[in-house]
């Protein structure tokens, strides 16, 4: 399991690494133990349900940090992306770049939901938005990455568009300056961005999210000595032998080709390598603005998972719903 960090001197340490970037905007009414006279014993009942479902696949690790990193980048952290789609709304999910969010993850929300709902006493009162944040930092411990508290109070968002998410979330083709751009807009610091992509480090990806650095890098055909020259030559070969040109759109591989399901900072000692999968990976490296980030967290583990544990204390407060702007769904789902 992992380390426990305490948050609030977390905090203070990245704002002073971030040094000259993005004052944060971000603004919610969150505190520990919020369900103490309500449902006091959530967090074990999320946790005992995160846990039977990353005893049956690992894709739950990837899958519900994903899942929450898509819900909160998109009108904040508030279950929208849990919503289906109708005949008169195309929710979130159905949105073309959520389509390839893992099954599990939605799946470790659903059955955390079930089984607080099934606790006596606690029908009704927690929100998906809380047991997907609380979900999320589970998955990190039961990789072997650290464990933290998570503040709640978050309530569910009332509405769920596809159209929401166009231009909200990062493409695997970002340069420095779209990355930061995109996090400060909502109110992260370049640090926060960096630490936060390390998510990668238990992650998957479909071929076609990286071929064109491969074999169509500079645009103009599909060719074996198209290269991005930015990948180490060995990795190329690697990724070319399980994704040839006209590999199954379906078939996925691990994005850390080293500790590919274990929560480390093996994501950055691969960028020193030239081993980042996506363009927007490597780029952390290649650009000299965020190279000391990965040079500094690549060499030390414990400042890496501290900056980490910070950084998604900060994403899950991004646009939380409180008072008339959410409520609590009794289907994760589907609004009341």
């Amino acid at each position: 399991m992992g380390r426990m960090f305490d948050v609030g001197v977390m905090v203070v340490w990245v704002v002073a690494l971030n040094l000259c970037f993005f004052p944060s905007k971000i603004s919610a009414q969150l505190r520990l133990n919020y369900y103490a006279d309500t449902c006091p014993n959530v967090e074990e009942i999320v946790r005992d349900a995160v846990t039977k479902k990353f005893n049956q696949t690992f894709v739950t690790v990837p899958g519900t940090l994903r899942l929450f990193f898509h819900d909160c980048f998109v009108e904040g952290c508030d279950a929208s992306i849990m919503i289906s789609s109708t005949a008169n709304n195309t929710a979130e999910k159905d949105n073309p770049i959520n389509l390839s969010l893992a099954g599990d993850g939605f799946d470790t929300v659903i059955k955390a939901k079930a089984a607080v709902e099934a606790t006596l006493g606690c029908e009704n009162k927690v929100s998906c938005a809380d047991i997907l944040a609380m979900a999320a930092r589970d998955v990190v411990a039961l990789a072997g990455g650290p464990s933290f508290r998570v503040k709640l109070g978050r309530l569910d968002g009332l509405s769920s568009t596809s159209s929401s998410v166009d231009g909200n979330l990062p493409l695997s083709s970002f340069n420095l300056e779209e990355l930061t751009s995109l996090f400060s807009s909502h109110g992260l610091y370049i640090g926060d961005m960096i630490a936060l992509s390390a998510a990668h480090t238990v992650g998957f990806s479909h071929c076609n999210q990286f071929a064109n650095r491969i074999y169509n890098f500079s645009g103009n055909t599909l060719v074996d000595d198209n290269v991005d020259p930015t990948i180490n030559t060995g990795y190329v070969s690697e990724l070319k032998s399980m994704c040839p040109i006209d590999v199954d759109p379906r078939i996925a591989i691990n994005m850390d080709p080293i500790t590919p399901r274990v929560f480390d900072n093996m994501y950055y000692k691969n960028l020193q390598q030239g081993k980042g999968l996506f363009t927007s990976d490597q780029v952390l490296y290649t650009d000299t603005r965020s190279r000391r980030f990965v040079n500094f967290w690549a060499s030390n583990s414990n400042a890496f998972e501290q900056a980490f544990v910070a950084a998604m204390t900060r994403l899950g407060r991004v646009g939380v719903k409180t008072g008339s702007n959410g409520n609590i769904r009794r289907d994760c789902s589907v609004f009341n």
